[in-house]
C-alpha cells in the first residue's frame, strides 16, 4: 500500500490517504509516484491538488520494516525523510516530509529532517526508568517532577 500527502497551497499536510500500490506500476511494470497523484485528482475531482507520495516505513531518513513476527529491520531506500502526517510540512528543496516545530529553540537537525534540541539530552540516567522532559523556559532538560519525588530529590 501506498501512502499520498494531500498538501495546501503553504506546502502543508492537510490529509493522509492510502493507495493501492498496483494503481501506481505503469505498463512497463515500474512504479511511478505520477500515476498515483493522477488517480487521486481523478478520485477526488480536484485536478490542481497537489500530492506528495510518502512512506509510512521512514522515519529521520531510515526506512525500516517489520515481519510478521514482528521483527524489524532497517535498509531498503528511505522516502522522503519522514511518513507524511496532518500537520507536517512537505520541504520541496529537501525532499522532505517535516513533522511541527516542537519548541521554539529546537533546531532542524538537516541529516533527519527532525526537531532537535539546542542541547543533548542526557544520557545518565538518574535511576532506572527516569524520564527527562525537555523546559522551555530555561532552555534545558529536566528530570520530570513524578521521577523527582518519586526519587526523593525534591
Amino acid at each position: 500500500m501506498a501512502v499520498f500527502a494531500r498538501l495546501n497551497d503553504a506546502s502543508e499536510v492537510i490529509s493522509v490517504h492510502a493507495v493501492a500500490n498496483d494503481v501506481l506500476v505503469d505498463d512497463a511494470g515500474v512504479e511511478q509516484e505520477s500515476l498515483g497523484v493522477q488517480f487521486l485528482r481523478d478520485t477526488y475531482k480536484e485536478q490542481s491538488s497537489q500530492w506528495k507520495q510518502g512512506s509510512y516505513n521512514t522515519f529521520g531518513g531510515v526506512h525500516t520494516i517489520r515481519d510478521p513476527e514482528g521483527n524489524t529491520t532497517t535498509g531498503g531506500t528511505q522516502f522522503r525523510m519522514n511518513a507524511p502526517a496532518v500537520g507536517y510540512t512537505y520541504d520541496d528543496a529537501k525532499d522532505a516530509f517535516i513533522p511541527p516545530k516542537v519548541f521554539e529553540s529546537w533546531v532542524l537537525d538537516e541529516a533527519t529532517c527532525q526537531w532537535k534540541a539546542p542541547i543533548p539530552h542526557p544520557t545518565e540516567p538518574v535511576a532506572d526508568e527516569a524520564a527527562w522532559i525537555w523546559n522551555e523556559a530555561t532552555v534545558s532538560w529536566d528530570l520530570n517532577p513524578g521521577d523527582k519525588e518519586r526519587l526523593g530529590l525534591l
